[in-house]
């Protein structure tokens, strides 16, 4: 028999609920150009223009919202490399508590200075030396806080489906997803969603080729841990899928595609000049996916989740003149 889901398109209903209201609906785009590139109909989910930026707000308001009053008022901690970290500190301040969060000495500066700004006290460590998952918890556990991973949890991972429940709400039926892969979180939730609304679409995951550790993990048919990569595409340098992610997604999800840094630089280079939307190097992946050919023979009707935008005008111009 079967283990039951962990996360269930009824959740994802439900934090459609939760978010209403408090979460932006985000637009849908679509693009003659585009669609001439890659010989099929495309529709970009600008998930740039979420609170904070990023998707990452469905998440962690979702699952901090579901906290009791007592955890709330012990406040939130959380470990991310940049767009958790935001969501996380935003969703402690909407909901009146505090955040303390742990984020990697080399994150972003734009993505540290807005983790601040919305109230939220840093923590840094070592990404490439230190565990910031046994981190994490030792800094929750100390302050007696409520701990909210950035995907490993089933409100988390519901959260995140919103956004592609928003986008088939949009669309119509589609025959392809193709979604950003970090710690599985979105690409989960997107799943869940997906295959209950459209049983028959593929849902194709983007991983940096630097970081393959959920194309490698599917393969094998376990979690595989590869060294911290060196990419540009910094919201997607993780080592390992996460535990509750990946039991979602090797039932879910169909294939990985990876993608160089330099075909996401083209990515963000299409979507600024073509789209006039600013993309993160993560929130890029999975259009870099498209336009690189990296989907192979791509169906009639395709959706895509541009997963952020938050990137400093200084490091977005470096990039494109790279």
């Amino acid at each position: 028999m079967a283990a039951a889901s962990p996360v269930t398109f009824d959740d994802v209903r439900d934090a459609a609920a939760c978010l209403a209201g408090v979460a932006h609906r985000t637009p849908v785009l679509t693009s003659r150009t585009l669609n001439a590139r890659i010989g099929a109909e495309v529709f970009v989910k600008c998930e740039n223009f979420q609170r904070v930026g990023a998707f990452k707000f469905r998440g962690a308001y979702n699952a901090a919202a579901r906290l009791s009053p007592e955890q709330r008022a012990k406040g939130i901690a959380a470990y991310s490399s940049g767009n958790h970290a935001q969501a996380t500190a935003l969703a402690a301040r909407e909901l009146g508590t505090t955040a303390v969060i742990l984020m990697p000495a080399d994150a972003p500066r734009a993505k540290r200075e807005a983790t601040a700004g919305y109230g939220a006290r840093i923590v840094t460590y070592d990404r490439y030396t230190e565990d910031r998952t046994a981190l994490g918890e030792a800094l929750a556990r100390d302050r007696g806080m409520a701990l909210i991973p950035p995907y490993d949890h089933p409100h988390v991972i519901a959260g995140q489906g919103t956004a592609a429940l928003e986008l088939f709400e949009d669309t119509g039926p589609l025959d392809a997803l193709v979604v950003p892969v970090g710690g599985g979180g979105l690409i989960a939730g997107s799943a869940v969603t997906a295959k209950a609304l459209h049983p028959a679409v593929r849902v194709i995951g983007v991983e940096p080729e630097a970081g393959d550790d959920t194309k490698r993990s599917l393969a094998a048919g376990r979690r595989v841990t590869v060294p911290v990569p060196h990419t540009i595409a910094d919201g997607q340098a993780l080592p390992t899928p996460g535990e509750i992610t990946f039991a979602v997604n090797r039932r879910l999800v169909d294939a990985i595609a990876l993608v160089t840094d330099e075909e996401i630089v083209q990515a963000l280079r299409f979507a600024f000049e073509r789209l006039k939307i600013v993309l993160e190097p993560s929130g890029a992946t999975a259009l870099a996916a498209l336009l690189a050919g990296r989907v192979e023979d791509p169906p009639r009707r395709i959706g895509v989740i541009a997963s952020g935008g938050n990137v400093d005008a200084a490091r977005f111009g470096a990039l494109l003149a790279g």
